[in-house]
């Protein structure tokens, strides 16, 4: 572990499509700025994302076309007016179909702007981006231009000869397709000038940018079509076996979540490369990292692809020891963080604890009645990273008002009947543990309850979909949060 998880701190959990602001969704504009000063106006030095990838039309940040590209919907149309590449006129044509086809048309737009009336520094950067990315970026454009022209079918029902990367199909694709690739590079170019703008902003503010590697990826996506040699798939191209978790605390069918399964016998003869280039992108736009799903690295669960729930499935190991030695081989002291929630074994923790890396410790979790409870502030240890609740849980507010009064009169016992209520309770009792990094959804800084919950496991519809505004967060809540943070030391 790095320096900067031994220092006590701490962070907001909030998704930049939560900011207010943007067009459909918060972006990368000023906003993102603003939350930026927020948190340090209150002493926080944190500011914890989901994935920032390009996401299917569910919007999941867990499930996206890509373990490298970003999200374009995040991209910040005032900034690419402010370049002069797209007119402020262009912002006003009402669009009659998606939001998302809107924005695509109007980065469309800018990049003919780009190439008319950028300065030739501006044209070399692109040029370099293109360059430094080309790995993965050039494979990229071509998927998803491929993928509009065959309606958004996924990879495995396109033509043969495209499904297959015939190589005289893919060289007649990539020069018939040549304009909507370039606009589809420019797209990536734009979102990480902002994201790295961002970047440096938070820096110069003293905020650590706190990202998510989602374990696995989608089986709908450039990594799997350009790679499927990484992957268990059968002669087809189909899933053998498909990701997930067995029944637990959240599903009582477990969470199928239909990722393919790595084929680890691959990746290990070839030194983790695939993996290696995956995190050099997480490692360029994050302080820090958390692995979702850490203990898919010791061994995660297959399920036939057939099953149509995860209750059938078996657990099968990964060399997750191998894996991480490669990552630090690679990197040196990156800053990981073990998301070890779950059905999790003493492997799992002898992986997590061989590295030095830090786990994470629920509050909603905490109070069963069972003294021995790992969640328990009184349990914790300073390598770790703890919450109020996460993305996956109901706000703390929503949790505390559906449990029962026994476990609300043990948490207050428990807590010494503090005089605050709920959720400031949980988010004091975070901030005062001895865990070095304490991080607290916007929904519990703001008060919010059930309706404002992010998502809700094993569910496709309404998720991911949650705002903030400004207005909500009264100069009251902002001044009880800063003094909290700084009475604990964390400021």
């Amino acid at each position: 572990m790095i320096d900067i998880l031994h220092k006590r701190r701490a962070g907001v959990l909030l998704h930049i499509t939560s900011l207010p602001g943007g067009d459909g969704n918060g972006d990368l504009g000023q906003e993102a700025f603003n939350f930026v000063d927020f948190l340090h106006s209150i002493g926080a030095s944190v500011w914890q994302t989901l994935p920032l990838n390009m996401p299917h039309a569910d919007g999941s940040p867990y499930q996206c076309l890509s373990a490298h590209a970003g999200n374009p919907a995040l991209i910040n149309l005032d900034w690419l007016v402010k370049k002069g590449w797209l007119a402020s006129s262009d912002r006003c044509v009402e669009c009659s179909v998606t939001f998302e086809f809107a924005k695509s048309c109007l980065v469309t737009k800018a990049y003919y702007g780009f190439l008319d009336r950028a300065s030739s520094d501006e044209k070399k950067e692109f040029a370099r981006f293109c360059l430094e990315k080309k790995n993965w970026l050039e494979d990229f454009a071509l998927f998803v231009a491929l993928r509009t022209e065959f309606n958004k079918q996924c990879w495995n029902q396109w033509p043969d000869e495209y499904k297959n990367k015939n190589s005289k199909a893919i060289i007649s694709a990539r020069r018939r397709l040549n304009s909507k690739i370039e606009t589809i590079k420019f797209e990536q170019f734009v979102f990480f000038s902002q994201w790295n703008a961002l970047r440096d902003y938070a820096s110069q503010r003293g905020v650590l940018l706190f990202g998510d590697i989602p374990i696995f990826v989608s089986y709908d996506s450039a990594d799997v079509w350009v790679h499927p040699e990484v992957f268990k798939l059968d002669d087809e191209g189909c899933m053998l076996v498909v990701a997930g978790v067995p029944p637990d605390y959240f599903s009582e069918t477990g969470q199928r979540w239909g990722n393919p399964h790595y084929d680890w016998d691959y990746l290990q003869e070839t030194g983790f490369r695939w993996w290696i280039e995956r995190m050099q992108t997480q490692i360029e736009m994050f302080d820090i990292v958390r692995i979702d799903h850490f203990r898919g690295l010791e061994a995660a669960w297959e399920i036939p692809s057939h099953e149509p729930t995860a209750v059938n499935g078996n657990w099968v190991k990964a060399p997750g020891k191998e894996l991480l030695e490669a990552i630090y081989n690679a990197f040196g002291p990156v800053a990981l963080v073990a998301e070890d929630l779950g059905i999790i074994t003493e492997e799992v923790e002898e992986l997590r604890d061989h590295f030095g890396l830090p786990g994470m410790k629920i509050l909603q979790f905490a109070f069963g009645g069972n003294h021995d409870n790992p969640y328990l502030p009184g349990n914790l240890e300073k390598n770790s990273v703890v919450y109020t609740g996460t993305h996956d849980n109901d706000t703390t507010l929503g949790w505390y008002e559906q449990i029962s009064d026994w476990e609300k009169d043990y948490i207050h016992e428990y807590l010494g009947s503090p005089t605050s209520t709920m959720p400031f309770t949980l988010i004091q009792a975070a901030l005062s543990c001895v865990s070095n990094l304490a991080v607290i959804p916007m929904q519990d800084i703001l008060e919010l309850g059930t309706e404002h919950r992010m998502n809700t496991p094993g569910t496709t519809e309404g998720n991911w979909h949650w705002r903030f505004e400004w207005g909500q967060l009264s100069q009251d809540k902002v001044n009880r949060l800063a003094h909290a943070i700084h009475l604990f030391g964390r400021s």
